[in-house]
């Protein structure tokens, strides 16, 4: 299997399967001398480690970090940071009854077809646990990237909407976020939220959500005209992740809907600072950050493995039926909130590296 490595300077691969002994990430292009957490890695795994709640997988994993190489004394030697996480309650026997049908939703038909292997064990590489290595690498990248631009940079990202629900985003607080199991930014949608989601589960069925991210003091410069557009490369990095089928960039598809005049972010001076009197670029424009705060949106579909029965076909060419028991989200979008984060930080530490490397801060 090619491709597991992301990014151009701020570089990270992971290795490893859903069922096997562990999984892991090696970090590339992080500067040396930087202060590294484990407690503030630790921090950012919790939030997306499952068993945690009772409104994701009940699996239970620690997901606690083991960093083998690349930090000496608490800081960055600018060498490859390897980190290892062992996995813990991994029951591939819960997979047994299904092991040579193809699960519909899921990549198995797809994957079989491509390398003629069908790993039945929670999906193997194609499972969402590889997700824990990238959340890792995100906390790097947003240790580094709070040592580059200082307390005004941040990156949040909370459900806006789950299944049917949606929440007001003008009741959005960041505090809340870290304080209801759904990172809803609207503490009056939460109750709701709870019955709609427990009523989900005990139909056996799932639902989808969506997940908006916001990142503030990201500089202007970032990104490139053409082909590594800053929202390109979020965009790429976002879609890569599991369930994940579409993206927004500020006002994004409902941008279509907009006249000119009402779609164009109008800009001012006031003082010694330039401001823009709407953001429906979503704080990037022509590829690169504009100053503003960065908006982006992603769709997350509904979890597919679900207890109601579907037709599909076995790895032999035969019809038959699925039911798929275990311990699963009834909303992957939940635990996508932090996947989403770090895949934005890794994303803007990336170009804020090339651009330093190109351009004069």
């Amino acid at each position: 299997m090619s491709f597991n490595t992301f990014g151009k300077i701020f570089r990270f691969t992971t290795w490893g399967e859903s069922h096997g002994p562990a999984i892991g990430c090696i970090i590339d292009g992080c500067p040396p001398n930087i202060a590294i957490s484990d407690k503030e890695i630790q921090a950012d795994m919790d939030r997306r480690r499952p068993g945690n709640t009772k409104f994701v997988s009940q699996r239970k994993e620690s997901d606690k970090i083991e960093i083998l190489s690349g930090v000496f004394e608490g800081k960055s030697t600018g060498t490859p940071i390897s980190i290892l996480i062992r996995n813990e309650d991994k029951r591939s026997r819960d997979y047994e009854s299904i092991k040579n049908k193809f699960r519909p939703g899921h990549a198995d038909f797809t994957y079989f077809k491509k390398y003629g292997i069908r790993d039945f064990r929670g999906g193997g590489r194609q499972s969402a646990r590889e997700t824990a290595s990238r959340v890792a690498a995100g906390a790097i990248a947003k240790i580094v990237l709070k040592n580059l631009l200082g307390k005004k940079f941040s990156v949040y990202g909370a459900v806006v909407q789950l299944g049917l629900m949606g929440c007001d985003r003008k009741n959005w607080n960041n505090k809340e976020i870290r304080k209801n199991p759904f990172f809803c930014p609207d503490r009056k949608s939460v109750k709701l939220w709870e019955k709609y989601l427990m009523a989900v589960r005990k139909s056996g069925s799932s639902c989808g959500a969506v997940i908006e991210l916001r990142a503030n003091g990201i500089p202007a410069g970032l990104g490139a005209p053409i082909y590594s557009k800053l929202d390109t490369d979020i965009a790429g990095a976002l879609m890569s992740i599991n369930a994940v089928k579409g993206v927004n960039i500020g006002s994004g598809m409902n941008s279509a809907k907009l006249t000119g005049e009402q779609n164009s972010d109008e800009i001012f001076k006031k003082g010694m600072n330039t401001n823009f009197k709407s953001n429906n670029a979503g704080g990037i424009l022509g590829g690169i950050s504009s100053g503003q705060e960065i908006i982006v949106s992603f769709a997350v579909k509904p979890t597919s493995s679900i207890l109601t029965s579907r037709k599909t076909i076995d790895k032999f060419g035969k019809n038959t039926s699925i039911s798929v028991k275990g311990r699963h989200d009834p909303c992957v979008g939940i635990r996508a909130v932090p996947i989403g984060e770090a895949m934005m930080n890794c994303v803007l530490l990336d170009h804020f590296l090339m651009n330093s490397a190109q351009c004069k801060s």
